[in-house]
């Protein structure tokens, strides 16, 4: 229970709910304040001069109470009447038909009533508005007649009297209450919107390891458990990457202790190949040696590019950028290979043009990338028993193209191994700001080492 008044959705419904109480008492309030101020609202007094019955009743006791039908008596009954009911006209007909008296009528009235004329009077007044009173003066008709006529509004219940007249206030405090809940119900989401915001901007942060940074939290509601949650998944981030970093400074050390211990047994073994070599051999024996000097020298590439892997890795490896003619440099590593690819009856065909621009690179790693894609072709594209060295200039960039006709990338070849090659050229391409695309298929494959301007 604890936990569900702590939350939003108990915040929000306690708002509801304060904002209901409050339109209630606002509208009672005013209501009350209003009729407050109506002065004959309070008493049984006001209660009776506001019946129409008793104004009705009063009216004809006060008419037959008149002994001498005169100007002076109507004159002085209707002065009475006039200081209760201030809104009220009243007017006197004699038994002629003659208007003699007359006190605030509204409209005009006709100088002789006939009895046509006050028929339809009483017709249209009856029931009608304002309420009309006809007495004969003393109760008797030879007196003529005297008439009341009182606005309908005066008789409506005080509620609705006071709606009419303080409607206005009513309007204003119920438009105010209004208002109130939609600026906290504003305040309310503004407020879970900014701790939401300050949440994703947490999530966007990174730290030296590019983990996020925890958040301070203020609250125990959803966003509050959720803050939590965040802070506890960054704490298990941290603790993943720290083992991560761990097995692989482990993993770093293992791959340097092997190849620096199997760098040992394998000169050895080249230097007792170099012996055997020089002995008296039958032609299968020079084959075998011939063979196996070729293992040797794939296995210490390889234990090279292992080496060049893990430093690279662990961003250890090292680079010096100069401003080098990339086309030369290409050109003079393919002279030391043109033997190779000779010997393996492949047809090479070079077609380099000098670029505008020198490429900022390191030459060690611009050769060991050419290297390694010399020796996968090497390796993988003998069936093709092609190679292309091509330029390629642009507006937008200038790149040396390796072309062969092998089986691509995607075909098994007897020489495939774990693409460590491929993946030293990546890391070492990305490393000096370069680009490279490869595209494989069937009919062989296409490398480009790019420089955009």
């Amino acid at each position: 229970m604890k936990r569900f008044f702590q939350s939003l959705q108990a915040k929000y419904m306690a708002i509801i709910l304060v904002a209901l109480f409050l339109f209630q008492a606002a509208y009672l309030l005013v209501a009350m304040l209003a009729m407050g101020l109506q002065e004959d609202i309070s008493g049984e007094k006001n209660k009776n001069e506001s019946d129409p019955s008793h104004i009705e009743e009063k009216w004809h006791a006060d008419a037959a109470e008149v002994e001498n039908a005169s100007s002076e008596s109507i004159h002085k009954l209707f002065s009475k009447w006039k200081k209760d009911y201030p809104e009220a006209s009243m007017f006197w007909v004699d038994e002629k038909g003659n208007v003699l008296e007359q006190l605030d009528v509204k409209g005009d009235l006709p100088a002789n009533w006939t009895p046509a004329f006050t028929a339809k009077f009483i017709k249209e007044r009856y029931g009608g508005d304002p309420f009309t009173v006809i007495s004969f003066i003393g109760g008797d008709e030879k007196n003529g007649f005297i008439v009341l006529e009182i606005p309908r509004n005066l008789f409506l219940p005080p509620i609705v009297e006071v709606t009419e007249k303080y409607g206005l206030f009513l309007g204003a405090g119920l438009l105010l209450i209004i208002s109130l809940f939609i600026i906290v119900s504003f305040l309310f989401f503004r407020g879970i919107r900014k701790r939401l915001l300050q949440l994703q901007e947490a999530m966007e942060r990174r730290d030296m390891d590019n983990l996020p940074i925890g958040i301070d939290v203020q609250n125990n509601d959803e966003i509050g458990q959720l803050e939590r949650t965040f802070n506890e998944m960054i704490l298990e981030l941290k603790e993943s990457k720290q083992r991560e970093q761990e097995e692989e400074q482990l993993r770093r050390e293992l791959i340097a202790n092997l190849s620096h211990d199997l760098r040992t047994p394998l000169t050895k073994i080249n230097a007792q190949t170099y012996s055997i070599a020089k002995e008296n051999l039958s032609p299968g024996g020079k084959q075998a040696v011939k063979a196996l000097e070729t293992s040797i020298v794939n296995i210490d590439r390889l234990i090279e590019n292992l080496m060049s892997y893990t430093l690279l890795m662990a961003s250890k490896h090292k680079q010096e950028l100069i401003e080098l003619d990339a086309v030369r440099f290409v050109r003079e590593s393919l002279a030391s290979w043109y033997p190779v690819f000779e010997k393996e009856s492949f047809e090479v065909n070079i077609e380099l043009e000098p670029f505008e621009v020198k490429w900022l690179t390191d030459p060690m790693w611009l050769g060991r990338i050419f290297d390694n894609i010399l020796q996968n072709i090497l390796r993988h594209a003998k069936d093709g028993l092609y190679l292309k060295v091509a330029t390629e200039s642009t507006d937008e960039y200038d790149a040396i193209v390796v072309i062969d006709h092998g089986k691509g990338l995607k075909n098994s070849s007897n020489e495939k191994g774990a693409g460590i090659g491929l993946s030293i050229v990546d890391m070492m391409v990305k490393g000096m700001k370069l680009e490279w695309d490869i595209d494989s298929g069937d009919e062989g494959t296409i490398i480009k080492i790019l420089r955009k301007h």
